[in-house]
């Protein structure tokens, strides 16, 4: 199952230099039955595409608790057995799941990373997230508008470099 991880520069440095996603349990984004549910119309590569946003979305929240990271999202895209998903949730949040344990890093397929033009979004959308959760609509405005740039996708052997 392809699952999408958030993350941010800094974090992905880390793992790259530990050689796993950890800790356990990992939360991340994949083509659920809940997902297939809720995008009746969608196929396979629009749903990754939901579950890649919210993985994103998540990246926003990362940043948020670490406000000394760069403000670009990042999105690990990892290949799991199936086996190890525990937890899938319900419509609530349907492209939500949960990994059994740390993920090698030789699992990861690609990277998917702001380009540095949208930092300025991106910091907009981090700053709003509080008052985006409290309902203001000028706050979610802000937030929706980190989605207007499309992530930058990069090879698992390129993430290195972007990384460093």
């Amino acid at each position: 199952m392809r699952v999408y991880l958030p993350c941010t520069l800094p974090a992905l440095a880390r793992l790259l230099a530990s050689a796993d996603i950890g800790p356990a349990p990992l939360r991340g984004f994949a083509v659920t039955p809940a997902l297939r549910e809720w995008y009746v119309s969608g196929d396979l590569e629009e749903l990754e595409y939901v579950a890649m946003t919210q993985a994103a979305r998540a990246s926003l929240r990362l940043l948020l608790d670490d406000p000394d990271s760069p403000p670009r999202r990042v999105v690990l895209a990892v290949e799991i057995p199936d086996e190890r998903i525990v937890k899938v949730t319900g419509l609530g949040d349907p492209a939500l799941v949960e990994i059994d344990g740390e993920v090698p890093v030789h699992l990861v397929v690609s990277g998917h990373i702001d380009d540095p033009r949208a930092t300025d979004d991106i910091r907009a959308a981090v700053a709003a997230l509080p008052k985006a959760d409290e309902g203001d609509d000028d706050a979610r405005f802000a937030v929706d508008g980190a989605e207007g740039h499309e992530l930058l996708w990069y090879a698992s052997q390129e993430l290195a470099y972007v990384a460093g």
